[in-house]
């Protein structure tokens, strides 16, 4: 048979046997996800061999001869001594490393990428000579100084304060709303991609 026809209905087998769930949980379910979770993890394990610790220790220390980098080498090994519990302890040295620097990295990049750039985008000129630019600056700059009020606690929401955290409100449902629809949108493009495949790829139907 050829590899291409036996690749297909292999993928049409797991994949119906994951809308299988949509009946009741069952076995063949089960298996499909097991073994989508172990696939997923060998990849995953041969990749970052492949891409990380090859590239960026191996080869260092073989081809490069950069012997500081066995400190990382054995921290990376360290991790390991988790799965053994007399020396579990050794691990903590690893991890406690390992979050301390992604702390110290992601903490500046996070501040910079999410808060300063947030900042800077509400920053916007109310009128800029263009109708429909300067509505969404104005939307913007209403949005962004309501919901901070909504989350003003010190004083009672009534009066005026009231109407303005209200406001609030009404812009984070539809942020929210807007998030949620497109996570929904994004599911619906993958449940259509699979049902494209099943109705056209395995069933040739047109």
């Amino acid at each position: 048979m050829d590899l291409t026809i036996l690749s297909t209905w292999i993928a049409a087998f797991l994949t119906l046997a994951i809308l299988s769930f949509l009946y009741k949980d069952n076995p063949v379910y089960k298996f499909a996800e097991h073994l989508y979770v172990g696939v997923s993890a060998a990849y995953w394990m041969v990749y970052y061999y492949n891409n990380a610790i090859v590239p960026n220790l191996i080869d260092r220390l073989v081809r490069d001869h950069r012997w500081l980098y066995i400190i990382p080498g054995i921290l990376g090994l360290l991790i390991f001594t988790r799965l053994i519990p007399r020396v579990v302890w050794l691990s903590r040295w690893a991890l406690a490393f390992y979050i301390g620097m992604g702390v110290g990295v992601v903490i500046p990049a996070t501040v910079q990428a999410m808060l300063v750039a947030q900042l800077r985008a509400t920053l916007v000129p109310i009128w800029t000579g263009n109708v429909g630019a300067s509505i969404v600056n104005i939307l913007v700059v209403v949005g962004v100084l309501s919901v901070l009020v909504y989350f003003f606690f010190s004083r009672e929401h009534k009066g005026a304060l009231g109407g303005v955290a209200r406001l609030g409100i009404y812009f984070l449902m539809i942020s929210f709303g807007a998030s949620f629809g497109y996570t929904v949108m994004a599911r619906i493009s993958l449940l259509i991609g699979r049902f494209q495949f099943l109705f056209y790829d395995w069933l040739h139907l047109r």
